[in-house]
C-alpha cells in the first residue's frame, strides 16, 4: 500500500494507526530484517506512543537515517564515536514529518557519517541488498533504501552529500531524490559536507514522494541555508511530459559502464518519448573533473565539521588519557572508522598552509564551472537523463579495499551536490541476473515538479514497481535466493 493510500485510511477511520505502523514489523516483510539488517535502532514502546490521526502522513511508518536527529531514538552516525548519543530535539525534517502525522519507527543504516558508498564502513555491520543478500544496497543511505525496497515502511529519510540517496535507490530498485539545496532544512542533519549536504527521501510510489516533498520543504529560521519564498508546488505530478524535454549526454557512458544500465536508460528514454518528451542530444563535460573537484571540496569541510567530535561532551572517550592532547588523540583514533579518518586527512591535507591555493581553491572554481555548465545544459532542455550508478550492486567486500574504485561509484551523482541541483534516480526493471537497474534525471534548480512528473510516466508505463495487487510487476519485490 502507497503512504498516501495508507494515511487516507487512517484518516477515514478505516486502518487503526497502530496496525499502519506494526504492519511492517509484524507482515512478511518482518522475517527480511535479521538478514538484511538495514535497521540500528528500533523501540516499539517508541512506535506505540505516536498515535496520529490526522495530516497527509497520518500514521504512515517512515525510517530515518541514523545521522538525523530524533528524540526518541539514538543517533549514532553509525560511528563509535557518538555510542549511545540520544540528540534532545528532534531535526526539522522529523518534526515536520511529525506534524504530517507520520510516525518514526526507528534509524537506518549508513555508512560512518555518510561516507561511503555501499553501507559497509558502519560500527554496526553491513547492510545487504534485498535482491541478493551477498551484494551491497549502495551507500552512504543503504540502510532506509534497503527497508522501503523489502517493505518495512513506504517512505525513508536519508541524506545526499554525493549521491548517497539516489545511488543507493539504484541499487535497491526503488525512488530517491534529493532535493534542490537548501529547499529541506539541515537543521539536526549531522554535517559532514555542509555545501553539499541534503536531506532526501526514499518512496516506491511517485505520488509518495510529492506528498513527502510539500511536508518538508520549506524555509526554516534554524537553518540560515534554507531557501526563502514557498517550495515549488508539485501536485501536477501526473500531469505527464508532452511538450518536455531531456538532455541526454551519452559522452557520459560511452565507456565504464554496465551495458545493462545502459540499455535500461535507453528504454526509459523511449517510454518518455513515447509519452510526448523530446531528447536533445549533447555532450556534457563536468563528468570529466567532477570526481576530483568533489572529493577535495567534500573532504576540506569533513575535516572541519568533524572536529567537534573529541570526546569531551558526548559520544565515546577513550579511558586511557593523561592529557588533553592524548584525550583527543586517543578518542579520535579509536573512534572513527578507516573511511572517515582517510576523508579528514585528506581534507586536513587540501586545507593545509602551501596547499590551500592548489587544492581547495582550484576544486571551489572547478565547482563553479561545474554550475555554470549545468546552466548551459538546462537553457537547452528541462531535464537530464543518465545513469545514477555505473554498475550494477556489487558484491560486498569487493570494493572496500579500493577507495578509488569506492569513490567512483559515485561518479554520475556528485555533479548534483556540487551545483545545488535536485536529482532522482527512478527504477527501470531488473537485469538478467534479477538485480535492479535504474536511471537518474536531473533539473534546474527548484525544477523537482518536472523531475516527479517524468517519474511519474515511468511508473505508468511499469518501470517503476507499484508494490500491491494485480498491478505489481514480477521485479516489484525481492526474493530470498
Amino acid at each position: 500500500m502507497s503512504a498516501t493510500a495508507l494515511a487516507a485510511r487512517v484518516r477515514g477511520g478505516e486502518l487503526a494507526v497502530d496496525d499502519a505502523v506494526e504492519a511492517g514489523w509484524r507482515g512478511p516483510a518482518g522475517t527480511w530484517e535479521a538478514e538484511v539488517r538495514a535497521v540500528v535502532h528500533a523501540d516499539p514502546a517508541a512506535r506505540a506512543a505516536a498515535r496520529p490521526r490526522e495530516g497527509p502522513l497520518a500514521g504512515v511508518p517512515v525510517l530515518v537515517k541514523d545521522n538525523i536527529c530524533t528524540t526518541d531514538y539514538p543517533t549514532t552516525c553509525a560511528s563509535r564515536i557518538l555510542a549511545g548519543y540520544r540528540p534532545p530535539y528532534d531535526a526539522t525534517v522529523v518534526s515536520r514529518l511529525r506534524a504530517a502525522g507520520a510516525v518514526v519507527v526507528g534509524k537506518g543504516n549508513m555508512d560512518e557519517f555518510a561516507m561511503g558508498s555501499s553501507t559497509e564502513y558502519s560500527c554496526y555491520g553491513p547492510t545487504r541488498n534485498p535482491y541478493d543478500l551477498d551484494r551491497v544496497p549502495g551507500g552512504s543511505s543503504g540502510g532506509p533504501a534497503a527497508a522501503v525496497a523489502y517493505g518495512l515502511c513506504p517512505l525513508a529519510l536519508g541524506s545526499d552529500t554525493g549521491g548517497s540517496v539516489r545511488q543507493p535507490a539504484a541499487f535497491c530498485g526503488v525512488l530517491g531524490l534529493k532535493p534542490t539545496y537548501g529547499r529541506f532544512s539541515r537543521y539536526g542533519l549531522v554535517a559532514f559536507g555542509s555545501s553539499l549536504d541534503q536531506v532526501g527521501i526514499f518512496a516506491r510510489h511517485t505520488g509518495d514522494l510529492a506528498a513527502a516533498y510539500a511536508a518538508l520543504a520549506g524555509p526554516d529560521p534554524l537553518d540560515a541555508t534554507t531557501r526563502p519564498g514557498e517550495a515549488p508546488d508539485v501536485s501536477g505530478w501526473r500531469a505527464g511530459v508532452t511538450g518536455l524535454s531531456f538532455g541526454w549526454p551519452a559522452n557520459l557512458w560511452r565507456e565504464g559502464v554496465d551495458p545493462e544500465v545502459v540499455g535500461g536508460l535507453e528504454e526509459a528514454a523511449a517510454r518518455l518519448e513515447r509519452s510526448g518528451a523530446t531528447r536533445v542530444t549533447f555532450d556534457f563535460l563536468p563528468g570529466e573533473y567532477s570526481v576530483a573537484a568533489y572529493y577535495l571540496v567534500a573532504t576540506a569541510e569533513a575535516s572541519s565539521n568533524l572536529a567537534r567530535f573529541d570526546g569531551v561532551r558526548y559520544g565515546f572517550r577513550h579511558a586511557d588519557s593523561a592529557d588533553l592532547r592524548a584525550l583527543y588523540t586517543r578518542t579520535r583514533s579509536e573512534g572513527f572508522g578507516p573511511e572517515v579518518q582517510r576523508r579528514i586527512l585528506l581534507g586536513t591535507y587540501a586545507l593545509s598552509a602551501g596547499y590551500y591555493d592548489a587544492y581547495y581553491l582550484t576544486a571551489q572554481r572547478a565547482r563553479t564551472r561545474i554550475r555554470e555548465e549545468y546552466r548551459a545544459a538546462f537553457a537547452r532542455c528541462d531535464f537530464l537523463m543518465m545513469p545514477a550508478a555505473p554498475s550494477l550492486p556489487f558484491r560486498l567486500g569487493e570494493k572496500i579495499e579500493d577507495p578509488l574504485a569506492m569513490y567512483l561509484s559515485d561518479i554520475f551523482t556528485i555533479g548534483a551536490n556540487l551545483a545545488g541541483i535536485p536529482g532522482l534516480s527512478v527504477p527501470v526493471g531488473l537485469s538478467r541476473a534479477g538485480l535492479p537497474l535504474a536511471v537518474q534525471m536531473l533539473g534546474p534548480e527548484d525544477g523537482e515538479p518536472v523531475l516527479l512528473r517524468a517519474a511519474a510516466v515511468l511508473e505508468a508505463g511499469g518501470e517503476v514497481a507499484r508494490l500491491e495487487g494485480e498491478d505489481t510487476p514480477e521485479f516489484a519485490w525481492p526474493t530470498k535466493r
